[in-house]
């Protein structure tokens, strides 16, 4: 209902209906069909949604048995898709998952016009146009299919620069309007949109955040995931969920005040299995605390094996306890280093300043000795550099 009210319709009727299988030609039984026939002529409906997607001939078959549009699950989310896409990237991204859902439901309307005839001279104007129509689209999904792949090697790039210059990635992920804006906006101070709507952020944010160790993090918003989320979407947002992919920790946001976390938490987990991230380190962050009487004993059980932390970033309580968790799990991603620069290998300072946090600087007959923490990935270009002792984790600075 929730998708349906994001979508802007108003709900005048629910159902449900238990089957052992769908029914391959109306999906919920000619018998249940009918009665939905009833209903709509009774209140005068516009619209039937399905929560579940549809056959390209159960959705045509429906339409003509109860008397209406028939959308189902897919198509609801692509329309709410549509109207939050901003950037040049969400609105491609959104129009190659509904081209890649138009396709087969437009080739099926020609399977009639198809067994008109065959040989030259006997295709009817329809079939004719139905081509052109299917040529058009396919030929616009490889078009946009090239624009994002344009993107992606865009994303590469900055990716590539940001590994020049080490700087861990923490990625938000969660259940769309799990409160993630509100947790971005509380961590980094960007005042970027926050809505109670359903998928309120489809294009991704990043934002540069310094932790009390002084270690400098990426941390991500993403697009919130939802039950039963679409293969085609996954696939059309793959550049965007890229960011996902590349991070370095994960910050799980779950509505501990919906009294569907559990099963919300799983279909995250889901979509993280599809896009084949399920060995990144994640906490575990129940967030809406402030809406609920429960401590945290309460919150504990649905993410097996990651670290929880209950807090509220609407009013800011236990945000000091995520910082903390995410500074320790990060805390091997960089290290105290001491080192002798030559003063022909002067440059290596400058790097040095950009990289690292610099702790220590002396200028000796022999050189510069550094003292610096650098991420754990910069030291190996560092090493002729190494003065000799144990390398040591970084300490920690000033909150």
């Amino acid at each position: 209902m929730a998708l349906a009210e994001a979508a802007g319709a108003g709900v005048v009727e629910r159902t449900l209906q238990e089957r052992l299988k769908p029914d391959p030609a109306f999906f919920i039984g000619s018998g249940k069909a009918e009665e939905l026939h009833l209903v709509a002529e009774a209140e005068h409906l516009d619209l039937i949604i399905f929560d579940d997607e549809l056959t390209p001939g159960q959705q045509r078959n429906l339409e003509a048995r109860i008397g209406c549009k028939v959308l189902d699950r897919t198509q609801l989310i692509l329309d709410i898709f549509a109207r939050r896409a901003r950037t040049r990237e969400g609105q491609l991204q959104v129009e190659l998952a509904q081209l890649n859902y138009l396709l087969p439901r437009l080739s099926g309307k020609g399977t009639l016009l198809s067994r008109l005839g065959g040989g030259i001279g006997t295709r009817g104007p329809g079939e004719t146009k139905l081509e052109m129509d299917r040529r058009r689209i396919r030929n616009r999904i490889a078009r946009l299919r090239e624009q994002l792949e344009e993107v992606r090697k865009s994303r590469k790039l900055q990716r590539a620069r940001r590994q020049g210059v080490p700087v861990p990635i923490v990625a938000l992920v969660g259940y769309t309007n799990a409160g993630k804006s509100t947790l971005f906006n509380a961590i980094t101070h960007a005042g970027t949109e926050e809505s109670s709507r359903l998928f309120a952020t489809l294009d991704p944010l990043l934002r540069r955040v310094v932790l009390p160790n002084r270690l400098e993090i990426v941390l991500s918003d993403t697009v919130g995931f939802v039950r039963k989320l679409p293969h085609d979407i996954v696939a059309a947002f793959r550049a965007t969920l890229e960011e996902v992919r590349e991070a370095n920790l994960l910050l799980h946001v779950i509505d501990i005040g919906n009294a569907d976390w559990r099963e919300q938490a799983r279909a995250v987990e889901e979509v993280l299995a599809q896009l084949e991230v399920t060995k990144t380190p994640t906490i575990a962050v129940y967030n809406k605390a402030d809406l609920i009487p429960a401590g945290p004993a309460e919150s504990t059980p649905a993410l097996p094996g990651h670290r929880p932390v209950l807090l509220s970033a609407r009013t800011g309580d236990g945000l000091m306890t995520l910082v903390r968790e995410i500074t320790q799990e990060l805390e091997s991603f960089a290290m105290e280093v001491e080192l002798k620069i030559p003063y022909t290998n002067a440059g290596v300072l400058s790097r040095l300043h950009d990289q690292g946090r610099i702790l220590a600087e002396a200028y000796e007959s022999d050189g510069i000795r550094v003292s610096v923490v650098v991420p754990n990935s910069a030291v190996r270009g560092l090493r002729k550099f190494l003065l000799p002792g144990p390398q040591k984790p970084p300490p920690p600075g000033d909150s």
